[in-house]
């Protein structure tokens, strides 16, 4: 079980790597060389996309052991470098065969494909390189796809010729043809290479990063721990000062309950609603009150009335008030339809029985 888990999770940095390589190569501003073969032993480069580097023109040079013979301008050498390479292969350097497979196989073409590429090309599955055209729906509800192959040792000069140059990537196609006879491009190989000195080992970055990633989470999961640990035990002492707090506040400082001194405290206090309100009861009709002021057991009135004197005895007379008086002269101005009125009481509390 180990060993296949081990496999399996090389597959998917291997998988990761190329997807990451793949990207690079894709968005990078690098230039973009076309090669094809012109005759059996020529090859002319095109630049497809000049990148940061000057539009060259064709040229063309054959191959030996992996080298361009005769030697590239030396501009062509600096294009190269840090290039991808796409290079066309004739007819007589690859195969192609028809395949037709049920149409619910669509998802499962990579495996099925590759588990039977011995038996439809004279290479088993680690000593070629394939791919094949989009699958298209064929008779009898069938997908039908071009399947384009050759061998690792047949594009091994290119490999060395990418390599030697400098190249970034690498990717060969093979041309079919369609149904309609328009030429059709197969990809059946693309790598990423890197120069040398200057490649990188995604793999490697990969497994780093992750073995990063997982000594991170182990520290944090220790990190966690120890502060969760310390939190509840803060939490703790929080909750016991919590329940001394309300320990205290149900008794008073001379042991008394603080509900008590509570409804004590709101049966010795005035309430300004009822004080209100027995206030509008002991006035009479005819009199507006233009100020009002509570001051602790206090309470200050003035207003308009037709005759002020007789209102001490209405006020005195209300259970609420106590000890009405004038606490300033009470005037009538000319422009005014009647007294000026300033009366000051004691205000009785609110559930608490008269003074």
């Amino acid at each position: 079980m180990i060993s296949e888990l081990r496999t399996l999770f090389d597959e998917w940095i291997g998988a990761v790597a190329r997807a990451v390589d793949a990207g690079v190569s894709r968005y990078a501003r690098r230039p973009q060389i076309v090669l094809s073969a012109q005759g059996a032993d020529v090859i002319t480069a095109t630049m497809k996309s000049a990148g940061r580097s000057p539009v060259l023109p064709e040229v063309s040079f054959g191959l030996s052991n992996g080298r361009p013979t005769p030697p590239l301008p030396a501009e062509w050498e600096a294009a190269f470098r840090g290039s991808r390479m796409e290079m066309l292969m004739t007819t007589g350097q690859v195969l192609l065969r028809s395949l037709d497979f049920p149409r619910k196989a669509e998802s499962f073409l990579d495996g099925m494909i590759r588990s039977q590429i011995d038996r439809l090309t004279p290479w088993a599955a680690d000593d070629a390189v394939f791919g094949w055209s989009p699958p298209a729906i064929g008779a009898n509800e069938r997908i039908e796809l071009t399947l384009a192959a050759t061998s690792k040792q047949e594009i091994l000069p290119f490999v060395q010729l990418a390599s030697g140059l400098g190249a970034q990537s690498l990717a060969l196609f093979a041309t079919a043809l369609e149904d309609g006879g328009a030429p059709l491009k197969i990809k059946v190989f693309d790598e990423p290479l890197g120069a040398v000195g200057r490649r990188l080992n995604t793999p490697r970055i990969l497994r780093g990063v992750l073995a990063s990633a997982g000594v991170a989470a182990a520290v944090a999961c220790l990190v966690a721990v120890y502060v969760g640990g310390n939190l509840d035990a803060e939490l703790e002492q929080l909750k016991h000062r919590i329940s001394e707090r309300r320990a205290a506040l149900r008794l008073g400082p001379n042991g008394a309950s603080a509900l008590g001194l509570l409804a004590k405290r709101k049966q010795t206090s005035p309430s300004s609603v009822v004080v209100l309100e027995a206030l509008s009861q002991a006035l009479p009709d005819g009199t507006y009150v233009t100020e009002l002021r509570i001051d602790g057991d206090k309470i200050q009135v003035v207003g308009m009335t037709q005759d002020a004197p007789p209102l001490i005895r209405l006020i005195e007379k209300s259970p609420q008030f106590a000890r009405a008086t004038f606490f300033a002269p009470t005037t009538r101005a000319p422009n005014e339809p009647g007294e000026r009125f300033h009366i000051e009481a004691h205000i009785t509390p609110s559930f608490g029985p008269g003074t």
